[in-house]
């Protein structure tokens, strides 16, 4: 409370990986409850705007541009000052993003930008893309004991000798980790566009390599 009136509120919401059956019950309430809906949006998409398009038809709906692919940091910051000239005092506004709000998210950046605001923030988690994808293999990602890890970078060979599985986003820039994974005992699994059109899981280096979708993972399990 700012001199007794009520704060603007934003909350971030993780809708999962693209299963409309993924959502949180959690975060249909905050969806329903809210006044404005914001949109992340590539070239003009909005991807989260199509997996909950039944939730937020008769809602107000903002869209704010974030090139796929791209970081920019003066698109967080105009971002957030949009979001701030939006909600009234008192309004309550969603913030949609695919798969969990502070997992390699959108949001972890524009959240760092409306600390400078007077925007009350609230975060709802979701399911991640990765975990999603390790039960529809079936394998476990972890089991008591083992290190793991997730990365949308490249990583030192000396890395994986130290764990027992991992998770790189971004998978379609990242091809150069498959001879490091082959050489120190894992398999692996390539998959794109899951729970969407397109959805497609590869084991073998040539689909692998030849993938250019940005939506893709490489999981791998060390044998």
């Amino acid at each position: 409370m700012f001199g007794g009136a009520k704060l603007k509120k934003l909350i971030g919401v993780g809708i999962g990986p693209g299963d409309k059956e993924l959502i949180t019950l959690k975060a249909i309430k905050a969806i329903k409850n809210s006044d404005v809906i914001f949109l992340p949006s590539s070239k003009g998409k909005s991807l989260a705007e199509q997996i909950t398009e039944e939730y937020i038809l008769d809602k107000e709906k903002v869209y704010l541009e974030f090139p796929m692919g791209e970081e920019n940091s003066e698109n967080y910051k105009m971002a957030a000052k949009i979001i701030d000239d939006k909600l009234s005092d008192g309004n309550i506004g969603v913030f949609l993003t695919l798969g969990d709000a502070l997992t390699y998210s959108t949001f972890i950046y524009l959240y760092e930008e409306l600390k400078k605001y007077e925007v009350a923030v609230e975060i709802i988690p979701g399911v991640t893309s990765f975990s999603a994808a390790f039960s529809k293999l079936k394998i476990p990602f972890s089991i008591k004991g083992e290190a793991v890890l997730v990365t949308d970078r490249d990583v030192d060979e000396k890395i994986l000798k130290k764990v027992d599985g991992a998770v790189f986003l971004k998978a379609n820039k990242n091809k150069s980790a498959l001879e490091k994974l082959k050489a120190n005992g894992f398999k692996y699994y390539y998959v794109k566009r899951l729970f969407l059109d397109g959805e497609a899981f590869y084991t073998d280096d040539k689909s692998i390599l030849e993938d250019k979708d940005y939506l893709s993972l490489l999981l791998a399990k060390k044998e």
